[in-house]
């Protein structure tokens, strides 16, 4: 049964979103029933009431309190501070944004993305057999673009990649939106739990897309997709939101100034021709390309920098509302 959230008054979209008149009446907002591999392979991409309700496809999140980090992951994942901290009330993307989502967004604005103006992307390359140097799966492929992959346009219903940084947040302001800070981003994927990590598991069940096996050449594919999978084909967590961890990674809105990175998957950025200091944005929630032998960052406390202007093939984001 669809559950029924409070939303915000109706909008009109055009080229972008005008703000809400605090005084007229709330509208309605139908989360769309997801959570099984039927369900997410139905799924047109769009949520119900999307160019009509500024909460389309959100779900509102009560403020709370966290752990902001974890002492038993990565160096950079400590908790600076000891006490939990607390997240204010807010709306949340039920799902990454999707394909169909980002194209709407294309279709009235006519936006052009950096890996168009760019000529093209990093892209993981599978290597077949582990006799392979360390970080050539990431190779810079012309043409590939949000719009582009393989040599098709992807399923409306899978989350949109190649889209850097500035992608996100042009789509999210023309929605009148936001990406979530780390630590918004940190809450929602803990989502009520008291512990201090929440991984892609749960009693032994499989709840996330990430990769089996021997990364980067075996991909044993136990969680029933050896790529990408359309959005919300796992169980939603308590918040109501579908892969938070796994599937691709998420851009957040907050500058990464933590350690160096440790490259744990192989870095997509050695496929650029230069080297000057270019900002990093912080990355959560790990992809369908972590692995335990290699990554393990497919946790609600991992962290990762990523250069705000380079679009590789598993990363993605969800967009917030605050209040």
């Amino acid at each position: 049964m669809l559950n029924l959230m409070k939303g915000s008054c109706l909008v009109l979209l055009v080229f972008s979103l005008a703000g809400c008149d605090s005084s007229k009446s709330e509208q309605a907002t139908e989360i769309v029933t997801l959570g099984s591999v039927s369900q997410c392979k139905q799924y047109s991409g769009l949520p119900a009431l999307w160019g009509k309700s500024k909460t389309s496809g959100m779900v509102e999140i009560t403020a709370g309190e966290i752990l902001f980090g974890s002492n038993t992951g990565y160096e950079d994942e400590r908790p600076f501070y000891q006490n939990k901290l607390k997240v204010n009330a807010f709306w949340a993307d039920q799902t990454e944004v999707t394909v169909a989502q980002f194209k709407s967004f294309v279709d009235a604005t006519g936006y052009i993305t950096d890996a168009e103006k760019q000529g093209g992307a990093a892209v993981f390359i599978k290597p077949e057999t582990d006799n392979v140097a360390m970080m050539s799966w990431w190779k810079f492929l012309k043409n590939v673009s949000w719009k582009n992959i393989d040599e098709r346009f992807p399923a409306l219903n899978e989350p949109v990649r190649y889209v850097t940084y500035n992608d996100a947040l042009a789509y999210a302001t023309w929605l009148g939106r936001d990406l979530p800070t780390e630590l918004e981003n940190e809450y929602l994927s803990k989502g009520f739990s008291d512990q201090e990590d929440i991984g892609p598991k749960s009693h032994g069940k499989i709840t996330a897309n990430y990769w089996q096996g021997e990364f980067p050449y075996s991909n044993s594919n136990q969680d029933g997709f050896k790529d990408i999978a359309p959005v919300g084909c796992f169980e939603a967590n308590p918040f109501g939101l579908h892969d938070m961890i796994g599937n691709v990674w998420e851009w957040t809105n907050s500058v990464y100034k933590g350690p160096h990175s440790d490259m744990h998957m192989g870095n997509p950025q050695i496929t650029r021709h230069h080297s000057e200091q270019i900002m990093t944005m912080t990355i959560k929630g790990g992809s369908y390309l972590c692995a335990d032998n290699y990554c393990a960052r497919y946790r609600a406390a991992a962290r990762h920098p990523q250069e705000f202007d380079l679009a590789t093939s598993h990363v993605g984001f969800r967009t917030i509302l605050r209040k």
